[in-house]
């Protein structure tokens, strides 16, 4: 470990058993360069050939996967393929996930030392799945530009108690949650994108795909016409394989996964960035450093693996994000000492932690009696 870490072996350590206590909120006893110091050097090497490795194996898993269904599915009796298809619609969309997870690692310059390579791979990918590539690159730069700030984060910003809906309220009970995550977790992404819902606040409509949106500066519009056409091609391959094989085929093979990858991102950025342990930030009180240790790792099992540790080591992610993701793990279990209950790890099963998360934190509020905290925020439920 490097001296920068050696000079902060006294911060307290993270009692992981306890998930739910709260993370400081004080200026920590740390520096970012006395981090980087303590990950070896290497973690941060961009390697063209390794990126790509990644990418040839999702994309051969996902091309075995297609043959498969599209040649025996088909053979099978009528009730087999009705439970067939949602397998495969499962198993393909967390293969899918990681080839998304790898798009995103070029939105970070993650993917190697070359910004056109990044960018051609990730127009590539992400449009493949229906991503606006650039238009997404530049909202979630944001993001980690401005993490936990109330007035500037890009996505999942919690409202304050003021500015919870009317209909709220009827949704607090459990029917009312689970149709809640229902419909953010199938029609979360596309809203975002379209509608800029759950992201920050503009003072005109924001939409990823428009160029003249609230959300780019005026030298990135033209590459959000790029990002554009790019789902416009995709989607026109999706037309010609409609009329050539018709919709439902279309909707099996690739509507099917999809919909699972959709949902995935969405569900892991939620889960990221949701915790009754994290804070939030106004103007008063905010700054970078404290704004990227308010998120979590989860543990997704063997999902982990599948979606390239962007579940687990988030928090390093967040701290260092041109960092690529196969490195990722070496460089969180070299700053978990140093960043002691500023770490927040929460091993709660995914399906248990969801429901949590949407009932415990409905929105924020200051903690009251805490005069010297007023800009930071908490999560509550109750209306």
């Amino acid at each position: 470990m490097g001296a920068g870490g050696r000079a902060v072996q006294s911060a307290t350590k993270r009692v992981e058993t306890d998930p739910l206590k709260r993370v400081p909120v004080s200026k920590p006893p740390f520096t970012l360069s006395q981090l980087k110091k303590a990950i070896p050097p290497h973690c941060f090497q961009r390697s063209v050939i390794r990126s790509f490795s990644y990418v040839v194996y999702d994309l051969t898993i996902a091309a075995f996967l297609f043959y498969a269904a599209t040649s025996y599915i088909p053979m099978l009796p009528p009730t087999l393929s009705y439970l067939a298809w949602p397998v495969y619609w499962a198993v393909q969309g967390c293969i899918l996930t990681g080839v998304w997870v790898i798009a995103h690692e070029c939105g970070h310059h993650a993917f190697s030392d070359y910004q056109w390579l990044d960018d051609t791979v990730g127009l590539i990918l992400h449009s493949g799945l229906l991503v606006p590539y650039f238009s997404w690159k530049y909202s979630h730069r944001r993001h980690h530009s401005n993490t936990g700030s109330l007035e500037k984060d890009e996505v999942f910003v919690p409202k304050q108690k003021t500015g919870i809906r009317w209909y709220s309220k009827y949704l607090n009970n459990p029917p009312g949650r689970i149709f809640t995550l229902i419909t953010t977790l199938t029609l979360g992404w596309p809203l975002y994108l379209a509608f800029n819902v759950s992201g920050r606040h503009y003072d005109r409509f924001a939409c990823h795909f428009d160029p003249k949106s609230p959300i780019y500066s005026d030298r990135e519009r033209f590459q959000i016409f790029i990002s554009d056409a790019g789902i416009l091609a995709i989607t026109y391959g999706l037309y010609r394989l409609v009329v050539a094989k018709g919709l439902g085929w279309v909707l099996c093979v690739y509507g099917g996964p999809l919909l699972v990858v959709n949902g995935f991102l969405v569900l892991i950025t939620f889960l990221q960035h949701t915790h009754p342990s994290l804070p939030h930030y106004d103007s008063s009180e905010w700054d970078w450093f404290r704004g990227a240790l308010a998120t979590v790792d989860r543990d997704y099992g063997i999902l982990n693996k599948v979606f390239h540790h962007i579940t687990d080591t988030h928090v390093t992610h967040h701290l260092f994000s041109t960092m690529p993701h196969y490195h990722a793990e070496e460089a969180t279990k070299a700053v978990k000492p140093i960043l002691g209950e500023y770490y927040q790890y929460d091993g709660t099963s995914v399906f248990k932690a969801m429901y949590r998360e949407t009932k415990e934190c409905m929105y924020v509020e200051p903690e009251e009696g805490e005069d010297q905290n007023k800009g930071v925020y908490w999560y509550k439920n109750k209306i």
